[in-house]
């Protein structure tokens, strides 16, 4: 069932089986983070919250009044710097006693500084909700609520801005300032999106958690418009709530380009001992036509090892995945084998996600272009699947971070896919035929 304007709610929101928030709401929202956040701080799976120093920021949807300390969040709430948060403009949002919901898909925004924030989110019935963050990184995949019921999940939120600690700032394109800047500025923003997706309540709190850092190219970063996906914006439906994913990856960059561009500056500013950095070049990098080029790229990514383990942090190396011409002949020269023989030589943990994938581009048969939107580049079910193939490769090498996999995740075989035919993706509003940066 979706919602038209003008309509009158349906019987389900309308009726008494939806408590009020000072009832059955109340107990749907966790109380045990209220009553800590109250008391000012709790540990819930090792993620230490303080409420002295920064305390959750509360808001409650829908035409009822609000909890006492909770802002109400109704239709006309639309984001400004002054109240630092709100609906993004576009959202045609329809708002019960408490809740809110929309015949499409909507975006709102809270106004955060730079940091890793726990999101807690209570969803209403009849709904099935899928949450992306920022530039589309998936955080929740199809919740469904049923009718009369209420659903609360938490997931983590990376923000970040350009500024780097202590001097300067990463040196950003363009695109990273227009149709990208949700990936950069001050705010931490939600999609909400699925069928009728209903919200009701959120509470944003700034957490301490390990941080899994990504730096790579187009097939690593945050893709802001469909049909284009990379793996690393999916990586986080894969995580519980007790670590950050923070895809510092940009299209076009070769792992020179991005020392250059003060990427791995700003990573390195930011990163704290049991941070985790995962490191995917070659794309781009292979177009180098100088006669040294595979040594200086070598060169590189051992010196982004060694700043690593200087800081405390665990590098983790990541082939490229072949580009679908791959299939019949390997496209990316020497580079797949220069990411091995560097991970051999500093005993540093490999994905090979070179030879992951044409186990997986093998296996999809005539269904291959399903993955791709051009030779290089995929759809969401394409970077699905090569998220899953890193996720394994961090099962496989026993990597500690392997504790914050979803309980949902039970391995994946890529000689064995998914079905392309029944995968489902609720798809966001942007969309662009304009390719990504590099190939």
């Amino acid at each position: 069932m979706f919602f038209c304007k003008g309509f009158s709610l349906p019987e389900p929101f309308a009726s008494s089986q939806y408590p009020r928030r000072s009832s059955g709401l109340e107990r749907g929202v966790k109380n045990s983070v209220a009553r800590a956040l109250a008391g000012g701080m709790f540990l819930a799976g090792g993620i230490m919250l303080c409420a002295a120093s920064a305390p959750a920021k509360k808001f409650d949807f829908g035409l009822g009044a609000p909890r006492p300390g909770w802002r109400q969040v109704t239709t006309t709430h639309f984001y400004s710097d002054t109240t630092g948060f709100g609906f993004e403009p576009g959202a045609e949002i329809i708002a019960g006693t408490n809740f809110v919901t929309s015949d499409r898909p909507f975006y709102f925004s809270v106004k955060e500084p730079e940091g890793n924030y726990r999101v807690t989110a209570t969803f209403a019935g009849e709904s099935t909700v899928t949450v992306k963050a920022e530039l589309r990184r998936l955080m929740l995949e199809k919740i469904h609520t049923p009718a009369g019921k209420f659903t609360t999940r938490s997931f983590i939120v990376n923000v970040r801005t350009p500024k780097i600690r202590g001097d300067g700032q990463v040196r950003l394109k363009p695109r990273e300032r227009s149709n990208e800047r949700w990936a950069w500025d001050d705010k931490l923003t939600l999609e909400f999106n699925g069928r009728h997706p209903s919200l009701c309540a959120l509470q944003i709190v700034p957490v301490k958690v390990p941080t899994v850092f990504i730096l790579g190219d187009s097939t690593v970063c945050d893709q802001p418009d469909e049909p284009w996906a990379s793996w690393g914006q999916m990586l986080p439906r894969f995580f519980q709530p007790d670590i950050a994913i923070a895809n510092h990856a940009e299209s076009g960059e070769t792992i020179a380009d991005s020392l250059a561009a003060g990427r791995f500056a700003k990573v390195f500013s930011l990163m704290k001992p049991g941070d985790y950095l995962f490191v995917q070049f070659g794309h781009n990098d292979m177009k180098n036509k100088r006669p040294d080029a595979l040594e200086i790229y070598q060169a590189d990514l051992q010196k982004v090892v060694e700043q690593t383990r200087k800081l405390g942090g665990t590098p983790v190396l990541v082939t490229s995945m072949e580009r679908k011409a791959g299939v019949n002949a390997p496209t990316l020269m020497g580079y797949p084998d220069a990411v091995r023989r560097v991970a051999e030589a500093e005993h540093v943990p490999l994905i090979d996600l070179n030879a992951m994938s044409l186990r997986f581009y093998r296996a999809l048969g005539t269904n291959l272009d399903l993955a791709f939107v051009d030779g290089t580049h995929h759809t969401d079910y394409g970077a699905c699947e090569l998220a899953q193939c890193v996720v394994e490769g961090i099962r496989e090498d026993n990597l500690p971070l392997a504790k914050f996999i979803v309980k949902d995740f039970r391995g994946f075989d890529p000689a064995h896919p998914d079905d392309p035919h029944t995968f489902q993706m609720a798809v966001s509003p942007a969309s662009s035929t304009v390719k990504p940066l590099g190939d």
